[in-house]
């Protein structure tokens, strides 16, 4: 058997919605019911045929996926964010106050501060550098004179599985459509 991952994308908008098993991609391309949309080079051979291994296959047919909501964590937050800070945008390699933003620098940031009733959801959590984070303190972003850049939300946990599971660089483009789309 064949090792590895396959896209999965929904028909007509390219929606990213799963990783898949070679095996089961091949089979939904044997009963038409999926494209290939990008190839990975390598095949897969039969005694009598051989076959294309997709790396991104798309659904003939569009499917209504209601939202899965993932379980908040640091790590997802992060991730949701693209490592970029809710305040003043920066993100890994740009210079903030002088000092270049490495990983490390980026930390997560409760909107509602946990002193004053803020808990760990999805919509009371962002990215922030160190220094917006230090600078907004236990204060709303009102109150420090800072603005968000965009509306904290529940990612689809797909979204998550796939920038986590760290797939090929061929994915990159279509978990953007995703992004989009949400």
């Amino acid at each position: 058997m064949i090792e590895g991952r396959v896209l999965l994308l929904n028909g007509g908008t390219w929606e990213p919605l799963t990783v898949i098993s070679i095996p089961r991609a091949i089979n939904l391309l044997l009963s038409d019911k999926a494209v290939v949309v990008e190839q990975t080079g390598r095949f897969l051979r039969t005694v009598r045929s051989q076959f294309p291994v997709p790396s991104v296959i798309a659904l003939q047919h569009y499917i209504n996926v209601p939202r899965r909501h993932a379980h908040w964590s640091r790590q997802g937050v992060l991730v949701r964010d693209r490592h970029i800070c809710i305040y003043c945008g920066a993100t890994i390699g740009d210079s903030v106050r002088g000092k270049l933003v490495t990983r490390r620098d980026l930390t997560v940031d409760h909107i509602v501060p946990v002193s004053r009733g803020g808990k760990n959801t999805w919509s009371n959590t962002a990215c922030a550098c160190f220094a917006c984070n230090h600078r907004k303190s236990n204060r709303l972003p009102g109150e420090a004179g800072m603005k968000l850049l965009w509306e904290p939300k529940i990612p689809r946990t797909s979204y998550l599985v796939i920038e986590m599971g760290n797939g090929p660089d061929t994915w990159k483009r279509y978990v953007e459509i995703g992004r989009i789309m949400r």
